[in-house]
């Protein structure tokens, strides 16, 4: 048997791994297809040629929520200590270095916004609960507008609920309904994020990289520069069977032919599609998928397919799939002393610092330095990030997306009234990300696949564009669970993949909840 992976994403690694670990599949057997290196896909880091440091983005990790992740980091070891596991390595460096934050949100008065009391008045108590107790049947494929009167949205906790997960108004009630119940008990300290767990450094270097090492250590086969342009997809007794693989290698052609027995595992579409980096002087170019190509083969092989679902709920409107994020390498200690003494967190220990009165509702995060393996001493790395960079700025008269990195710099040091010195030698590395939300988008539920289709002999997905009942997209977890669930169906392992922990079903919580909610 032979197993191919389309695409080199967290999903793909992850399912690579379970193979091995739970199929006992020879590493050799198992081919990993990308296009563009490094692999890891959304969980990237780079240091780039002036060395300055891009990160897209960061995903949240929680311990409390997590199962099939850490079940699968248990068993790599870790980069930097070959005798601990990542999972071991980094709930010991949360032990150390907890998370809790004393500036969640900021004024324009540059003062710390009280966040003891959600905001709520009855009105939105009763709206809220009338969401969350819907069925998914009844929510279908409404906004989260279509529940909620505009006064919700200038509550404390949209605000921090909001920014720390990316949700826009105009957003599916049903993903909004999911997180809600999935993190009900991240309601009860949203506003410190002390329930957010972070890896010791980036997620490329902390997560990608440990496992690419031990998928190549198994003699897993990883082929960048080869993008799957195709599927021969043959109808058998009823079931799609995929016959052949059509590949583009650096721009020769070649093909693959899929025995009886073989496996295809299909990463379909990135919530990092299309996405560009400026420079301190230049914006962001403006991409779509006719510069990547990403979404394609989906739209392929869901022709006539419906099964495979509907890509066109998810990438046919960048304006409300897409926000900007940027990373600053700062090459003196000026602006992070400054950040901390403001914020009262030392660098790793708060969260999210939100400017709720700014244009692009920016955000930034200040890590635990260093946040990258090859970083040097006298470097520091934050990141942040806006939804909405079409807007003018508070400080710049002009809108994110036009800006270049100096520009955010300065619209960064207007909300927080500092020297612009404190950038001395800084450098901010501003990405565009088009469709970053697309897997928020309003939808059916036929408009994802199942990891493994009803009809599908050899072909699974595995990816944020699938159907997990329960489970919450724009995490790791989503993509790992996916991976697992499309493992374990196709090659029929009798093992029980980690159920999703019910923190909405304890008494506890239910009871917390409700008195935070009327505090």
């Amino acid at each position: 048997m032979k197993c191919y992976f389309i695409g080199s994403g967290i999903g793909s690694l992850a399912g690579a791994a379970f193979l091995i670990r739970d199929g006992n599949v020879p590493g050799q057997d198992i081919t990993i297809f990308e296009k563009t290196l490094p692999l890891g896909g959304s969980l990237d880091g780079v240091r780039l040629a002036d060395g300055s440091y891009s990160l897209r983005g960061g995903r949240m990790l929680t311990t409390d929520h997590y199962e099939c992740t850490w079940g699968l980091l248990s068993s790599i070891p870790s980069v930097s200590d070959r005798d601990k596991s990542v999972h071991d390595e980094t709930i010991g460096f949360n032990t150390t270095y907890g998370a809790h934050s004393k500036a969640r949100l900021v004024d324009h008065n540059r003062h710390r916004v009280d966040v003891s009391t959600m905001g709520f008045s009855m009105h939105d108590r009763m709206e809220l609960l009338r969401l969350t107790e819907a069925s998914e049947e009844k929510l279908g494929n409404t906004r989260i507008t279509d529940w909620l009167s505009p006064p919700f949205f200038d509550t404390n906790f949209w605000l921090m609920w909001q920014t720390t997960f990316a949700f826009q108004p105009w957003h599916s009630a049903v993903e909004f309904k999911r997180y809600l119940h999935r993190f009900m008990n991240e309601f009860l300290r949203i506003e410190t994020l002390a329930g957010v767990k972070r890896t010791v450094y980036n997620q490329y270097d902390a997560i990608v990289l440990p496992l690419v090492r031990w998928l190549e250590e198994k003699g897993v086969n990883l082929v960048g520069g080869t993008e799957v342009t195709d599927m021969e997809i043959a109808d058998e007794d009823g079931q799609h069977c995929v016959r052949r693989l059509k590949l583009d290698r650096d721009g020769e052609g070649a093909e693959i032919a899929i025995s009886d027995g073989d496996l295809v595992f299909f990463q379909n579409a990135s919530m990092t599609d299309a996405t560009s980096l400026g420079t301190m002087t230049a914006p962001p170019a403006k991409l779509t998928k006719a510069d990547s190509a990403g979404w394609t083969l989906w739209e392929k092989i869901a022709q006539d397919r419906p099964e495979f679902g509907n890509p066109s709920a998810f990438n046919s409107s960048i304006p409300e799939s897409w926000w900007e994020s940027f990373t600053v390498t700062c090459r003196n200690p000026r602006f992070f002393e400054a950040m901390e003494a403001f914020t009262g967190n030392a660098a790793g220990t708060g969260g999210l610092v939100t400017f709720k009165d700014s244009n692009w509702l920016m955000s930034v995060v200040l890590y635990h330095q260093p946040h990258f393996l090859d970083q040097p001493k006298d470097v520091q790395v934050f990141w942040g990030y806006a939804l909405h960079p079409d807007r003018i700025g508070n400080f710049v008269a002009r809108p994110m997306a036009e800006c270049g990195g100096a520009e955010i710099l300065r619209e960064l040091c207007g909300h927080l009234n500092f020297d612009p010195s404190v950038f001395y030698e800084a450098t901010c590395i501003p990405c565009r990300l088009p469709y970053i939300t697309s897997m928020f988008m309003p939808r059916t539920k036929t408009d994802r696949p199942v990891p493994v289709p009803a009809k599908s002999k050899n072909l699974a997905f595995v990816s944020q564009f699938v159907e997990l009942p329960d489970d919450v997209v724009f995490t790791v977890e989503y993509s790992v669970r996916a991976a697992q669930t499309a493992v374990y169906r196709l090659l029929r392992i009798d093992r029980a993949i980690p159920g999703i922990t019910r923190h909405d079903r304890s008494f506890r919580v239910l009871l917390d909840t409700m008195e935070k909610a009327f505090a």
